[in-house]
């Protein structure tokens, strides 16, 4: 495609392009590798297909990884309409867009200071974690200020001792290979450690064991952020923390507090102790924290008071407020945070440069350990209405949100409420979506809900006429106003879909039908001498048996691994 400025570049737009250039070329090497570009596309959430992004970006990389300043001029004024263009440069210009691409590719040779700070962290962080479990003593502690990280995550263990920490249970002990390890053991190991990964949520569709044994940074970096973060967020929910209904606003129904993500409900709660402390609220957890006043009066509010049996109190020396130097008070905050055992994650300079991932982690540790709030008592509210999502749920929700959805799917049916994550899935499983029928956030207040509408209309017609499913007595509306049973209807024919896609991929494109799973699950069991044969494909189905209710979609999952 010819990607020529098709209207002349204003100097006012040439000027914030050349910002947002500046903040992606960290190394100031004049240049840009393909690998920033691709993921800058995907932060972006660009209303462009996917093909349609990757055949840009190749025909711009025909001739090396690297893109210059023109060229990456003309590719954002060169995109099809004005709209497209805005969303890129906002993308760029989002910090957190930014940290989603740090550390390039090892042809590009850069090296981003995000990933250096990320590395310290992440490596405090499990050196904790993991400090008295026995199998990880031949690689642990590890020094942050080193490289010690990415030869530790070459034999996978550490890895799913952090997955079952994030998610317990997830690996069952017994099949980590953890005694006189071999290259086939390593690699059984590497291989449970992604599946368990993507089985959790986390999106490794450009990952492989190769490149955790070889410790590529980014990668390593990457995956670990992943795991790290679900943990984090794993109480940060309404159904698991009652307390959090405290957060209420006025006019506020459970419904719209249960459709927050984790990032925005942590917002809340920040906001909410800093209300109380009589205190400006804040906005992000980036440049709104940089000066540390906020944090040091949320330490103020959350420490201990003492009014609970068996907790000693813990008073927050307020003192270091006074300072005048950004570093020295992010410091002696720290110091402070460091009293109730919440020290992790930042330095000073993350706190003073706004780092919004690792400050955001920091919040989130805060969180779990001191919330600091009371489950309301007078309140009419209908607590049974608070529910977890079921097995099946998350297995549907981890699945999308491991093919990296964006956005990442934190509630399965209000998040499913506009379509545009569907329309993702059925460009996964090679069924053509004109992205020009489809509305884009932001939706404008008035007459958002019909805009949304629209798109659950298609993504229906959709699955009945190019995907040929059965949504037999399935409506947008359905989608729309999360009707559980057929929003299921949908995903679980989406999932099978992918499914038997990579079956047909590994394959050689022979065609796979239920029969053909069917006598390979049941060779697979005779030559492992089990005496358990399925005849048919079909019990796995949503709700088809009891058993399924507490066993969900984990065959489909299984076969497509194994």
């Amino acid at each position: 495609p010819n990607m020529a400025a098709t209207t002349p570049i204003s100097p006012e737009e040439l000027e914030e392009l050349r910002e947002a250039f500046a903040k992606i070329d960290v190394d100031n090497s004049g240049s840009i590798s393909k690998d920033e570009l691709n993921e800058l596309f995907r932060a972006a959430n660009l209303p462009l297909p996917g093909y349609r992004i990757r055949e840009i970006i190749q025909e711009l990389t025909k001739t090396s990884d690297q893109l210059s300043f023109d060229e990456f001029a003309n590719i954002v004024h060169g995109l099809k309409s004005s709209e497209v263009a805005k969303t890129f440069r906002k993308a760029i210009n989002k910090k957190e867009g930014l940290c989603a691409v740090a550390g390039t590719s090892e042809q590009a040779g850069t090296q981003h200071s995000y990933s250096e700070e990320e590395k310290v962290a992440f490596v405090n962080w499990v050196n904790k974690a993991l400090e008295n479990d026995a199998d990880c003593k031949h690689v642990l502690p590890m020094d942050p200020n080193t490289n010690d990280l990415f030869t530790a995550v070459g034999d996978g263990i550490v890895l799913c001792k952090m997955i079952n920490l994030s998610v317990p249970d997830t690996i069952d002990e017994r099949t980590i290979n953890k005694k006189k390890l071999t290259p086939f053991t390593i690699q059984e190991n590497l291989n449970l450690a992604l599946n368990s990964s993507s089985a959790i949520g986390c999106h490794v569709v450009n990952i492989g064991a190769e490149d955790l044994k070889e410790g590529r940074q980014h990668l390593v970096l990457g995956l670990l952020w992943q795991i790290i973060k679900i943990g984090l967020f794993a109480d940060i929910e309404l159904s698991k923390n009652e307390a959090l209904v405290a957060l209420l606003r006025d006019g506020e129904s459970l419904e719209d507090l249960m459709k927050l993500s984790p990032e925005e409900l942590l917002l809340r709660w920040a906001n909410y102790h800093l209300e109380e402390a009589g205190c400006p609220k804040i906005n992000n957890f980036s440049s709104d924290i940089k000066d540390s006043k906020a944090y040091y009066n949320l330490l103020d509010q959350v420490a201990p008071k003492g009014d609970e049996e068996g907790v000693p109190p813990i008073a927050i020396d307020m003192s270091g407020l006074r300072e005048k130097e950004d570093l020295k008070r992010a410091e002696c905050m720290l110091e402070q945070a460091d009293r109730l055992g919440c020290r992790q994650f930042v330095t000073a300079t993350d706190v003073v440069r706004g780092n919004p991932k690792l400050n955001l982690a920091y919040v989130a540790n805060l969180f779990n350990k001191y919330p600091a709030l009371k489950k309301p008592e007078n309140q009419d509210i209908d607590w049974s209405s608070i529910e977890g999502e079921t097995r099946e749920e998350r297995t549907f929700r981890n699945w999308m949100n491991s093919l990296g959805v964006n956005p990442r799917v934190n509630h399965l049916y209000a998040d499913l409420d506009d379509a545009l994550v569907i329309f993702q899935l059925y460009e996964k499983i090679k069924v053509p979506v004109d992205w020009d029928r489809v509305n884009k956030p932001p939706y404008s207040k008035l007459g958002s809900n019909m805009k949304k509408l629209e798109n659950c209309n298609y993504a229906v017609e959709l699955g009945k006429k190019e995907a040929k499913f059965s949504l037999v007595g399935i409506a947008g509306q359905d989608l729309n106003e999360g009707n559980r049973t057929l929003t299921l209807a949908l995903l679980w024919q989406l999932m099978r879909r992918y499914t038997l896609n990579i079956l047909e991929d590994l394959g050689d494109g022979q065609k796979v039908i239920d029969d053909t799973i069917v006598s390979w699950v049941n060779g697979t069991l005779t030559n492992a001498d089990k005496g358990t044969i399925i005849s048919l494909v079909f019990i796995v189905q949503p709700h088809h048996c009891e058993a399924c209710k507490e066993r969900p979609l984990q065959c489909c999952s299984c076969i497509s691994k194994s």
